[in-house]
């Protein structure tokens, strides 16, 4: 019974004491942190005005790029351009109106392709005409040759006088150099034909137009409108390098010496 009466109060765990003294432990801590703040802080405006007042590096910049080993050993460099061997500006021999032209810039054509056609129209007719003075000639070398026989025969009979025999010769002679000039007439008025036809040289590709249809191709050109050249074409597969070295370096140059050749176009390929 004493022990139930027995007064417990004092086993009592005292809580009010425990939760007043746990801000005197906390404030401690906060002042550090606060502390560790401020550092901080002064810290980075430390940083922050010293990158601000600081004086500016310095920085090189270089361009890389990239060398063969040929251009790192090279002992000349020179510029030039790359032309083809073969080139020619396409003219007519005659004087014509263009009527036709069957190629364009950048197409390929063959040795003895027609690429264009003047206006043949009068050399036609001449051509012609040469033929038919042909024909007419060759009918009197007939009736000159048919004479001449029939003479001889009665010369040979004492019929006819020799001067009548004579006379029929020189005719007949007559006839026959009549008939060469007739052909070479003919030849003459085909080639003035065939003058009108603009035939590639050679294997090539049309590198420009120098004319159209419709405007007038003349040899020489004397003319302001007219057109000395039609087209103007190259032979691709002798394309070679013209470079142009100064005389105090043609001393390094030497035969059969090594070259690279780089283009603007294909930089990456040499």
């Amino acid at each position: 019974m004493a022990t139930k009466d027995a007064d417990l109060s004092s086993l009592r765990i005292d809580r009010t004491s425990q939760g007043a003294s746990q801000p005197r432990r906390s404030r401690p801590i906060g002042k550090i942190i606060a502390w560790s703040l401020v550092i901080l802080a002064l810290a980075a405006g430390g940083v922050f005005l010293k990158q601000l007042f600081s004086p500016a590096v310095e920085v090189q910049l270089v361009t890389a790029s990239l060398t063969s080993p040929s251009q790192a050993n090279a002992v000349l460099t020179a510029s030039g351009y790359v032309v083809a061997r073969r080139k020619a500006a396409v003219a007519s021999k005659g004087t014509g109106t263009l009527v036709f032209l069957g190629v364009d810039e950048g197409d390929r054509v063959k040795k003895g392709q027609i690429i264009a056609r003047l206006d043949d129209s009068d050399v036609a007719a001449t051509l012609q005409r040469a033929r038919e003075n042909l024909k007419l000639a060759e009918a009197d070398l007939y009736e000159a040759q048919k004479n001449l026989e029939r003479l001889r025969v009665l010369v040979q009979k004492d019929m006819i006088a020799q001067a009548d025999y004579d006379i029929a010769e020189a005719r007949y002679k007559r006839v026959v150099a009549g008939i060469e000039g007739a052909r070479f007439g003919v030849k003459e008025a085909q080639v003035a034909v065939d003058n009108t036809r603009i035939i590639a040289p050679f294997d090539g590709t049309v590198l420009k137009k120098n004319a159209d249809v419709g405007e007038i191709v003349a040899p020489l050109a004397g003319a302001a409108s007219s057109k000395a050249a039609v087209v103007t074409i190259a032979d691709m597969s002798s394309l070679e390098v013209d470079a142009d070295v100064s005389e105090a370096n043609i001393t390094k140059v030497t035969p059969e010496q090594g070259c690279e050749i780089a283009l603007d176009a294909y930089p990456q390929h040499r």
